[in-house]
């Protein structure tokens, strides 16, 4: 059994109170992490990393799971439904959390999820094939602008990470390109590669596993990715732009204070291990670390950009 009983100051009686009524901070036996989506997308993969440095620090298996449908929203709707004791625990992604609860009744709302720990992104880019005639962002932009809607750009999913990137990025540039969304960022490269459009509104890590078959005009990072140190991001080429496809980890709402905080502490650990953060920046994610303390501040400002730029783009009312 592992034990992690967290007796830190400022803390230490809310968790001998949690104790005495038997909420207790323990994970005893293997972990439930759910997917809300299939397998092979970037939520998996980042799953997948984390599963050895769990075992390995905490003694525990932690086995992944999969409840696709609805984008996430069959999973998140279910979640406050599931025992709150700390064995099972569910991957959460923005914009997705804010966006859909925004659109209608989805059986979740974004405060409604106990989120508790926010560990990556992967970086919006704009994504061409090695073979297009587009060797730098300007060269995109002023084909757009000479033709406007003439330039198709897939992306994964209406109202996604991506679909508001494009909207974001048409608005600050002047241009007004056609966005063709896909299910999943899998077959958005499809399209892209099979020349059904002429870019993509991508990740990171479409560069990182496509390797030589794509070229990257640009990423929504604050600095330059270490993995792509040629590539440029938009702040540098004059648009103030950073963002992505954010993800982490929420429990039931009814995990007491303790089994989140020692989550959120655990999952924290994992993250600043030197081998994950290189694994992760290997396959092309930029680590995040947003712990439950200041998920509130956080989600605050994500949430408001999200539903200015899609209520700007009549996603929402």
């Amino acid at each position: 059994m592992l034990r992690r009983t967290i007796l830190k100051t400022g803390a230490a009686f809310a968790v001998m109170a949690g104790l005495a009524t038997g909420a207790s901070a323990d994970i005893d036996g293997p972990v439930n992490y759910i997917i809300p989506f299939g397998p092979g997308g970037e939520s998996d993969i980042s799953a997948r990393l984390q599963q050895p440095f769990f075992a390995e620090k905490f003694g525990q298996e932690m086995v992944v799971s999969y409840q696709p449908g609805g984008g996430g929203a069959v999973g998140w709707a279910s979640l406050n439904g599931l025992n709150g004791d700390g064995q099972t625990i569910m991957g959460v992604n923005l914009p997705h959390i804010v966006i859909k609860p925004a659109q209608k009744d989805v059986g979740f709302t974004t405060d409604g999820l106990n989120t508790f720990y926010m560990f990556h992104y992967t970086p919006d880019a704009i994504v061409v094939p090695a073979g297009s005639p587009y060797q730098t962002l300007d060269d995109l932009v002023a084909d757009a602008k000479a033709n406007p809607a003439q330039v198709t750009m897939s992306g994964s999913g209406k109202a996604s990470a991506n679909h508001l990137a494009q909207i974001k990025f048409d608005k600050m540039a002047g241009i007004q390109t056609t966005y063709v969304p896909f299910k999943g960022t899998g077959a958005s490269v499809t399209a892209l590669l099979g020349n059904q459009v002429k870019a993509q509104w991508g990740y990171t890590t479409v560069g990182a596993k496509q390797g030589d078959a794509v070229r990257m005009l640009a990423v929504a990072m604050e600095e330059r990715h270490p993995l792509f140190p040629d590539v440029p991001t938009f702040k540098e080429l004059g648009y103030d732009m950073t963002g992505g496809a954010y993800r982490g980890i929420a429990l039931p709402n009814t995990a007491s204070a303790e089994t989140t905080k020692m989550w959120s502490d655990m999952i924290g650990e994992i993250n600043a291990d030197p081998a994950f953060r290189q694994k992760m920046l290997d396959g092309g994610f930029a680590l995040l670390d947003v712990d439950a303390g200041g998920m509130a501040d956080f989600m605050a400002a994500r949430s408001a950009e999200y539903l200015n730029d899609a209520r700007e783009a009549g996603l929402i009312k």
